[in-house]
């Protein structure tokens, strides 16, 4: 899996300017849209009968980059898990049909995975709520950013 890109170097409390209220009023208004859409996705995930971490399995999975299908162990380190926990929560999927499971062509010890057609038609219906949700979401996002654009001061 790429890594990220470091990130850049924040300015020290002494050169930066004070947070003005309108930047906290956007942090507190960020933390507050993150904890609606985080409930509002696991809902979406719990009508399609699956559990907020089998719907981010079925994310992690389709949104991998690279050629390669993804691993386990890329699927445990994306969902912020132990490999064991992952290989449970593939197998609980591939036990749905949600999920196909298999050897490596170019790498045997690796098992990859792939989405069925049943994981990507609930993935697809329930991104697409999440998506419309985050639409009617924007302007806090917008908020959020203009807010940290401030506090990070001016690009060097």
């Amino acid at each position: 899996m790429p890594t990220s890109p470091p990130l850049p170097a924040s300015p020290t409390v002494a050169e930066a300017a004070p947070l003005s209220a309108s930047d906290f009023r956007a942090l507190g208004d960020f933390r507050h849209a993150i904890r609606q859409f985080l409930a509002f996705s696991e809902q979406g995930a719990k009508d399609h009968g699956l559990t907020s971490q089998q719907h981010q399995a079925l994310l992690a999975i389709k949104a991998h980059p690279g050629p390669d299908p993804i691993s386990i162990g890329e699927l445990a380190q994306s969902l912020m898990i132990k490999n064991h926990s992952a290989v449970e929560l593939v197998a609980r999927l591939v036990e749905r049909n949600l999920v196909a499971r298999r050897d490596s062509d170019a790498d045997r010890r690796r098992v990859v995975l792939t989405l069925r057609p049943r994981g990507a038609e609930i993935l697809e219906a329930i991104s697409r709520r999440n998506l419309a949700r985050l639409h009617e979401g924007a302007d806090i996002l917008a908020e959020i950013i203009e807010a940290a654009r401030r506090a990070a001061g001016p690009r060097r």
